[in-house]
């Protein structure tokens, strides 16, 4: 089952934002920095797998970074906060827009 939360990383300042599947990988991560929410990364694992398969993974970084490469329940000090797909869905929109016009 999918689902969706967020979790806050003190030392940068940064929201991170996901959408995880049933085994912890995650599917799409949004990163927000800053006090103004400045998006750094809107990344799609299946986007960057087919990225890399056509061979312009670096592009596709480039442009929207990329996701979490261990499943969520590894990480040290994570405290989540749940989301709807709703919420995440607006963010993961507003991200992207701002990534893809160079904001």
């Amino acid at each position: 089952m999918t689902h969706w939360f967020r979790s806050y990383w003190d030392e940068a300042d940064i929201w991170f934002y996901f959408e995880v599947d049933e085994s912890g990988w995650v599917v799409r991560q949004v990163e927000l920095q800053g006090p103004d929410g400045v998006p750094v990364v809107a990344a799609s694992l299946e986007e960057w797998q087919h990225a890399q398969a056509a061979g312009r993974v670096n592009h596709y970084e480039a442009t929207y970074g990329g996701t979490a490469e261990r499943p969520v329940q590894e990480w040290d000090e994570h405290f989540p906060h749940t989301l709807t797909r709703a919420q995440f869905e607006a963010v993961w929109e507003q991200a992207r827009r701002a990534l893809e016009s160079g904001a």
